[in-house]
């Protein structure tokens, strides 16, 4: 990588804070931080906490950590309370602060790190990558990867693209967004806040080609209205994963914007980021795999067999088969080479012995009028074991029992009888979280 920041060193490669910094700036700065770590006496696998967003000192710091074939454990601000518990589970070693001035502090923690799966990658002499999982429906679980099988696909030069790093530091997609735009020369457009209007300012700004997002945002976006205020023409393709697409959203983004292809992406911190391809840009069937991954269904779920899966999780028992394939967890439909993700297993609302999927009754909801989110749910019925029940935020000022009554109305005409929520709620306060995800609700 160091020879591509070498043949572009001119060229701007991170915009931070309205500043650019160029990929000659970076190359000096990782060499600054192999010193410094050097100088720290960080030996080779040393498990890192680095606590950051996207920054120039972040990203050179991150780049000097795998050549020195460190354990990298990326943290950010949004996992708030788990912090303290990210870093014990980690068992980290040493933790970069890096502030909102990109000013970095060093300190050094007591931890032994003496985790099976550390002394494999030690043994091994390759570099670590720790990722936590959102725990939406439990707790957050450490997988842990070598770093390299990751960056492999990225040896491979394709498209430079300006793009905005909309996805978290310590988000598998945001990890996937970072190198495939340093492995091509990108421009990296980096944000303070990320809301409709000053996501949409900097790609005005900026001209920005790729904006990696998540459905919800997506929504966001139509429900602010916010493209009517910022030229986002420079836009050739916005990515979304992280959580199924309802179909109603994507079809009025692809009319209301045809120019910018929609496509669908999927991955997993245990497994990477898979290549894919959407039928269409209003299509929610994608393939996926190839280039290092394999995949099958069984029994509905998707499995994924990959050279670049995780060693393990650091607080969980192993999850793959034993031939090897990784249980995602998606239940899908195939149509040939292609899939439709449902949704997960674990969401899946058993009424009486008919399943009912969360996500194809959002998707019937969103057609009503004034809805801007909505959660479908279970709760326990001594009867017929679940019933399904609705969380909505609309987005104007209604009567609340008579918009109630007419949701009521409108789901019996366009459901079936086991999947009418019987509890509907409306609700003040946005139905997701930090990182513009679904909250889910356990039944």
């Amino acid at each position: 990588m160091t020879k591509i920041f070498s043949e572009n060193k001119k060229k701007s490669a991170i915009i931070w804070n309205d500043k650019p910094f160029t990929y000659e700036w970076l190359l000096d700065r990782y060499f600054f931080w192999k010193n410094k770590i050097l100088s720290e006496n960080i030996v080779p696998g040393t498990v890192t906490i680095v606590e950051a967003d996207f920054s120039p000192n972040s990203v050179a710091l991150l780049l000097a950590l795998i050549e020195s074939e460190c354990i990298f454990v990326p943290i950010t601000k949004s996992i708030g309370l788990k912090r303290d518990s990210f870093i014990e589970i980690a068992q980290g070693q040493v933790l970069f602060n890096i502030d909102q001035n990109d000013n970095v502090k060093i300190s050094k923690l007591t931890y032994e790190a003496n985790h099976p799966i550390y002394q494999k990658l030690r043994s091994s002499k390759e570099p670590g990558l720790v990722l936590f999982s959102s725990g939406s429906t439990g707790k957050s679980k450490a997988s842990v990867h070598n770093i390299n099988g990751i960056l492999d696909k990225f040896r491979i030069r394709r498209h430079s693209f300006r793009s905005i790093t909309f996805l978290l530091y310590d988000h598998i997609g945001g990890f996937n967004t970072l190198f495939y735009l340093l492995s091509n020369a990108g421009l990296i457009v980096t944000l303070r806040n990320r809301n409709p209007d000053d996501v949409l300012k900097y790609v005005e700004k900026y001209q920005v080609e790729l904006l990696p997002t998540s459905p919800t945002f997506i929504n966001l976006i139509l429900l602010s209205e916010a493209y009517k205020r910022h030229n986002i023409k420079s836009l050739k393709m916005i990515t979304y994963g992280t959580e199924p697409m309802p179909e109603h959203t994507l079809k009025r983004f692809n009319h209301l914007f045809p120019n910018i292809q929609m496509l669908q992406t999927y991955g997993l911190s245990e497994v990477g980021i898979l290549r894919s391809k959407s039928k269409s840009s209003d299509s929610l069937w994608v393939k996926v795999g190839g280039e290092g991954f394999q995949t099958r269904i069984v029994d509905n779920m998707l499995q994924i067999k990959a050279k670049s899966a995780m060693l393990g999780y650091l607080n969980e028992i192993d999850p793959f088969t034993e031939d090897g394939w990784f249980k995602t967890n998606d239940i899908v439909e195939s149509d040939g080479d292609y899939i439709k993700i449902l949704g997960r297993e674990s969401e899946i609302i058993n009424v009486g012995g008919e399943k009912v999927f969360p996500q194809e009754i959002e998707n019937i909801i969103l057609r009503f009028e004034n809805i801007a989110e909505v959660t479908v749910y279970a709760e326990k019925n001594p009867i017929i074991g679940n019933i399904v029940c609705a969380k909505i935020k609309t987005n104007t000022n209604v009567s609340e029992k008579e918009f109630i009554n007419e949701l009521k109305n409108y789901c019996r005409n366009n459901l079936k009888k086991h999947e009418v929520p019987i509890k509907i709620q409306l609700v003040k306060s946005s139905l997701h979280g930090d990182r513009f995800k679904k909250i889910r609700e356990n039944g």
